[in-house]
């Protein structure tokens, strides 16, 4: 949640000044901002899932499952992208090894507390 909250609004809330600056690259378009601030909307909506998980305990193995989906589908597409396009920067290696942890995390707890799911 630390990460995804401020990813977002970088991501979401002023693309067109925001983007160029952490990540070297213009958003020209009405259809890439619209782009950006569903992402930005995607991430808020799982970590008020995640928030949900921890507030409520009867709301912790959907929040758990939903970081798993999120963090390992983050972390398996910058994997897929490092094969097919080439290693990306070390903040986005970096990333993508944070995300693979935390997916893992979230599985080994789910399968902790969790036991009667299948997975």
């Amino acid at each position: 949640m630390i990460i995804v909250v401020p990813a977002a609004f970088i991501y979401g809330v002023f693309p067109a000044r925001m983007l160029p600056y952490f990540f070297d690259f213009d958003v020209q378009t009405v259809d890439l901002t619209n782009i950006f601030r569903a992402i930005m909307c995607l991430y808020l909506a799982c970590a008020v899932t995640w928030i949900m998980g921890i507030a409520k305990s009867k709301y912790w193995e959907t929040a758990t499952i939903v970081n798993i989906i999120f963090m390992l589908g983050l972390g398996i597409g910058r994997i897929l992208s490092s094969v097919l396009d080439g290693p990306p920067s070390m903040l986005f290696l970096f990333g993508m090894f944070g995300e693979v942890a935390l997916g893992l995390f979230a599985l080994f707890q789910l399968k902790k507390y969790a036991p009667e799911r299948k997975l």
